[in-house]
């Protein structure tokens, strides 16, 4: 299976640890078999988008080109990155906006009535790291960033089934992180 992981950390100066739970998901893929490309958010170069015309009609750059050549051939998605205030940072927000364009993610029809889904046959995973415990996150602030991720990007450009794992508690024992990184690198094994 062709994998691409998307490393949504902002910070490209110094290793966290969803970096080390990509590794962790990659080696386990890659033993299993399975073609394994990571995508650095942080390490690429591109502007942020500021209005409608540029989103619908303006130069894709170059690098999120590459990127969008990278998931058309992948068969699965894994999306890895911190929660910040509440929901992605916001470098990893305008990289989707750039790279889930009309005409890569979606076509409109009907003036732009109705959309045609044109990442069909993929799936993916959304890990999300955290300080607090992911039950509060899920329950009591209700995962809203994360199912806006899941509902209004992947699913409406056809990217389905959406699995996701929330670690919550990131600072807490090294012990639990290592149950993490082992429950990575079975899920990259088995491509979930």
């Amino acid at each position: 299976m062709r994998i691409v992981i998307i490393q949504g950390n902002p910070d490209h100066c110094a290793r966290h640890y969803g970096h080390a739970l990509a590794e962790a998901y990659a080696d386990g893929a890659r033993e299993a078999g399975h073609e394994v490309t990571t995508i650095e958010v942080a390490a690429l170069t591109f502007p942020l988008l500021h209005n409608f015309n540029e989103f619908h009609q303006g130069e894709t750059p170059a690098a999120i080109v590459e990127c969008q050549e990278l998931v058309r051939r992948a068969e699965h998605l894994v999306i890895i990155y911190p929660l910040w205030l509440g929901s992605m940072p916001a470098l990893l927000k305008g990289f989707f906006e750039q790279l889930f364009r009309p005409g890569f993610a979606v076509q409109p029809l009907d003036g732009g009535q109705s959309w045609k889904k044109l990442l069909t046959g993929r799936s993916a995973r959304v890990i999300v790291t955290m300080g607090m415990p992911a039950l509060a996150y899920r329950w009591f602030f209700r995962a809203h960033s994360l199912k806006s991720l899941e509902r209004n990007i992947l699913k409406f450009t056809g990217i389905n089934p959406v699995r996701e794992s929330l670690i919550g508690m990131i600072e807490g024992r090294p012990a639990h992180r290592q149950r993490w990184l082992r429950k990575m690198a079975r899920l990259g094994r088995a491509a979930r």
